[in-house]
């Protein structure tokens, strides 16, 4: 697992390539002091995890991980604990707050390489796309569910909630969401783009299910699901409202 160090404080650069240097499965592929030097190395190699400091001098690493298009997994490592919730919501994999012991940080990489073995299964099964049979029709699609891939109706997908790394699809013909470890981008190609649109960043609606628009909210049955800022306007505007 490629991984690289972003921090501005020696001392914790050095702790974390020790404890890099410890980790079988991890191969580190440089450290940077400052996080945009930290950009050819990310998109030319292939990193599958950050470790990024937060306050940083040059950029704040919040602002950095969010403005990487297609960005690795990430975990936070900081002396300040208060930026967890920032950090959680950009799904982090986790946040190690210093001085950082090194069976804390085991745990952190060991949820990572998990993670990374799970989008590689969900990748293998990638509807049999690879192999030549059948990846998506007019009405239904496969997706990879624990240990099987379950095949869902397109009409019957109510909405779809991001979830971390993962997302529930919730479907009109059960009431427990399917989990599946996919970005809301992958699942979007799949579906028919002229009954899915996106109202925040966490929700994808299929538009056929939507009972009402109440305020800034989308009814579906009785789940009340917000409208985000940005996406309000082309939302409403699919929807032929203002």
């Amino acid at each position: 697992m490629k991984c690289i160090i972003i921090d501005d404080e020696p001392l914790a650069v050095d702790v974390l390539k020790d404890y890099c240097n410890k980790v079988d499965f991890l191969e580190l592929e440089g450290t940077f002091t400052n996080p945009l030097d930290s950009i050819p190395v990310i998109k030319r190699t292939n990193i599958d995890l950050i470790f990024c400091d937060i306050e940083m001098p040059q950029m704040n690493g919040i602002d950095f991980i969010d403005s990487l298009e297609n960005r690795p997994l990430f975990i936070f490592t900081t002396a300040y604990p208060h930026y967890a919730v920032d950090g959680f919501e950009l799904n982090a994999v986790d946040y190690l707050v210093k001085p950082i012991r090194y069976g804390r940080f085991v745990k952190a990489v060991s949820r990572a390489q998990g993670l990374i073995s799970k989008r590689e299964e969900a990748n293998d099964a990638h509807i049999f796309s690879s192999s030549g049979s059948f990846e998506n029709t007019d009405n239904f699609i496969f997706v990879k569910a624990e240990y099987e891939n379950i095949k869902i109706k397109i009409d019957s997908i109510k909405y779809v909630q991001g979830l971390k790394d993962y997302l529930k699809i919730h479907i009109d013909t059960c009431n427990k969401p399917i989990l599946t470890l996919m970005s809301f981008k992958e699942l979007y190609e799949r579906l028919p783009q002229n009954q899915f649109e996106r109202a925040h960043k966490s929700f994808l609606i299929n538009v056929n299910h939507i009972g009402s628009i109440q305020r800034n909210r989308v009814v579906i049955d009785d789940i009340r699901i917000p409208i985000g800022e940005s996406y309000k306007a082309n939302f409403l505007s699919r929807l032929g409202l203002r």
